[in-house]
This record gives structure tokens, C-alpha cells and sequence, in this order.
């Protein structure tokens, strides 16, 4: 039995929900037995998890209580882990499992604490706090998703040999019969006539997309920009910004095979400027674009490189406008380049299933 333990809103529209469902589900289809625990929270999204995320209902989801108090920022964060942490410690046995599995340094360093062993941590971030560094020594091994979240730990004293790097993945059969792309155009409102340049995703943090909507009014006549994502708040204040953009606003995930049919150029212009960005990330946005049969422009940083390489997408200096927008310019002018591009992303693509991602996930956890 693998405990997969998560202090996470489940279901949420952020990326890491689906990643943790997804690598759950996997899990389980390769023959492990689970249970995915999550804390008890006010979330706006009523859905079924497993509804939300269009994922076979294969594993139960146990919810614990917690002091819900995030509102109240760093403080009000911490207490609720603590919180949470706790009611796993007491409410959980601790005969009745192999492996506890998580992404929390917090809740891991708890239940460590609490004498619950065989603890396993998946680290996205670069985490060096306190729990964090309790955890990475503690734990039975270190799972990373980058080459550059190995070297920083290894910098750190943790020894190589307890770090794995697997990084993110995608469902690869979702992505194979995708809508044609002027069915893709008809259903979200875009014009058939114009060259789209599609972005996917949040709007803040580290994703670059300030440096994307300048980039945009270097864009050539006849050249659109697209935005599928963000906060509504967010989204009514950028567009009085930039009235040339197309905000589209939240899409459900399990449209995204066919949203991106309807680019011509997807886009990935993380920043250069966050850690997390240039060294650790391994996008899942960056991963489902590749097998999208469409050309990506992304920024030139380590964490893109690791999985594109220089033939998968064509790279541009992050932070730089005139080169983004010179990057989309030169594929949309040379569809040769587009094709290429594309043709070698989509080959690439075999190495990031979640099957894969489990099965090696599994190899380390000694169930």
C-alpha cells in the first residue's frame, strides 16, 4: 500500500493537482495499491476529483481535517499544514502501509516526527527549509523532476545515489485524435483566416507572460495572440492593457488536446529571472505541447532544454519580447521549420507517459 499524502485543494485548476491524480493513477494501472490522503478544505470547485480531471475512479481519496486558515497568508499556511499534518499522524496506522509518498515537506517532516518511516519525497521546487532539509535526509529516497533539482540538492549534501529524476509527463493516448483545427477555431471563437499563436496557462509567477504580451505588439499583421487561462480579475485588467489580445479564459483540462489544435504556434516563455524557472521546473504545459503535432517557441533555459533539446522546439533568450516575438515570426514564416519542429517533439513524447513515470517511480519504492 503507498500513502500518497497531499496537502493540496483537491480538485484545483493548478497544474500540481493533475500532476499528483495523474501519478496516482499510474501507480495504481501498474500495480500498486493506494490511497491518496488530502486535507479537508473550503474549495470553490464542487466536482468530483476524479470528474474534474476526467480520470478512472481507481483509488480512494481519504480527507482529513484541518484548521483552514490560508486566507491569512504565510502564518495561515503554515497552521493549516500543521494542522493537517497532525490529523494524519493520529488518524493514520502506522502498520498499514509500504511507502508514504508526497510532495509536502511540511506533512513529511510531521509524520517523520511522529515515527512514521519509509518516507518518500518528491521535490518540484528547490525546498531548503527546515522540513525540507529534515525530510531530504530522513527519507528513503529523493525523487526530482530536473537534472538541475539533482545538482541542487547534491550542492546541498544530499547523496546522489538517494536522488532520482523523473520528470513530469503526459496521458500520450489523450493527445492522439485531437479536433482538426478549424472545428478547434469554430468552438472557441478564433478566426479562421489569421495565424494564432496560443498560450496556455497562468498568467503570474514565473510563466513569462508579461515578456509574451509585450512580444505581441511586435507581432506581424495578420499574426494573433491567443490566451487560454488566468484569473478573471486578472484577465479583465490585462485586457484593457493589450485590447488586441484574444483573452479566451478558463478552459477544462480534458479540452487541451483540441484547444491546442487550433494554434498555429504554441508558446512557453517562462522567465529567466526565478530559480524554480530556469533550473527546476519540468513543465507539463511544455510536455503536452509536444505532442500536439504544432510548432513551441519557448524560452532557452536548462529546465525547457533538458526536455526539448535543440531540435524539438525553437529556443529564444527568456525575458526578450523582440526575440519571442522574432522566434514566432521565423516558424510562422518558414513552415518547413514548423514542421521539423513539431515532427521531432512529437517523437519525443514517448518518454513522458505517466506509465513510464510510474513504473520508475515504482522501481524505487520497494513495494
Amino acid at each position: 500500500m503507498i500513502l500518497y499524502i497531499t496537502n493540496a485543494r483537491m480538485p484545483t485548476e493548478k497544474a500540481h493537482g493533475l500532476q499528483m491524480m495523474k501519478t496516482c493513477e499510474a501507480l495504481v494501472r501498474v500495480g500498486h495499491e493506494l490511497t491518496l490522503v488530502t486535507p479537508r478544505r473550503c474549495n470553490s470547485i464542487t466536482v468530483d476529483p476524479f470528474v474534474y480531471w476526467n480520470i478512472p475512479k481507481s483509488f480512494p481519496i481519504r480527507r482529513l481535517p484541518t484548521l483552514d486558515l490560508i486566507r491569512f497568508g504565510r502564518v495561515g499556511f503554515l497552521v493549516q499544514a500543521f494542522t493537517f499534518a497532525l490529523a494524519a499522524a493520529l488518524s493514520l496506522s502506522r502498520r498499514g502501509y509500504e511507502v508514504i509518498y508526497g510532495r509536502d515537506e511540511v506533512v513529511l517532516c510531521v509524520l517523520s516526527l511522529f515515527g512514521f518511516g519509509r518516507i518518500v519525497w518528491e521535490s518540484h521546487d528547490g525546498a531548503w527549509n527546515l522540513c525540507a532539509r529534515f525530510v531530504a535526509r530522513r527519507s528513503r529516497a529523493l525523487v526530482v523532476v530536473s537534472e538541475g533539482l539533482k545538482k541542487f540538492y547534491i550542492e546541498k549534501g544530499i547523496s546522489s545515489g538517494k536522488i532520482t529524476v523523473i520528470p513530469n509527463a503526459i496521458d500520450a493516448d489523450a493527445f492522439s485524435h485531437p479536433q482538426d483545427k478549424r472545428t478547434a477555431r469554430d468552438r472557441l471563437g478564433l478566426p479562421q483566416d489569421t495565424k494564432i499563436v496560443l498560450y496556455i496557462g497562468r498568467l503570474d509567477g514565473w510563466k513569462g507572460t508579461d515578456t509574451l504580451l509585450e512580444a505581441s505588439q511586435y507581432f506581424d499583421t495578420g499574426v494573433q495572440l491567443a490566451i487560454i487561462g488566468g484569473d478573471p480579475a486578472h484577465v479583465a485588467e490585462l485586457h484593457t492593457r493589450f485590447p488586441h489580445v484574444l483573452f479566451l479564459g478558463y478552459r477544462p483540462y480534458d479540452e487541451l488536446p483540441d484547444n491546442q489544435a487550433a494554434a498555429d504556434v504554441l508558446v512557453v516563455p517562462n522567465t529567466g529571472k526565478s530559480e524554480i524557472s530556469v533550473r527546476f521546473t519540468s513543465p507539463l504545459k511544455l510536455i503536452a505541447h509536444m505532442a500536439s503535432r504544432r510548432p513551441v517557441v519557448a524560452s532557452d533555459l536548462p529546465s525547457i532544454r533538458e526536455i526539448t533539446g535543440d531540435d524539438a522546439a525553437l529556443l529564444v533568450p527568456a525575458d526578450d519580447a523582440r526575440a519571442l516575438a522574432g522566434g514566432v515570426q521565423k516558424v510562422l514564416a518558414d513552415p518547413a521549420l514548423g514542421e521539423r519542429l513539431a515532427k521531432r517533439a512529437h517523437e519525443k513524447i514517448a518518454s513522458y507517459t505517466w506509465s513510464a513515470r510510474a513504473e520508475r517511480i515504482g522501481s524505487i519504492l520497494g513495494t
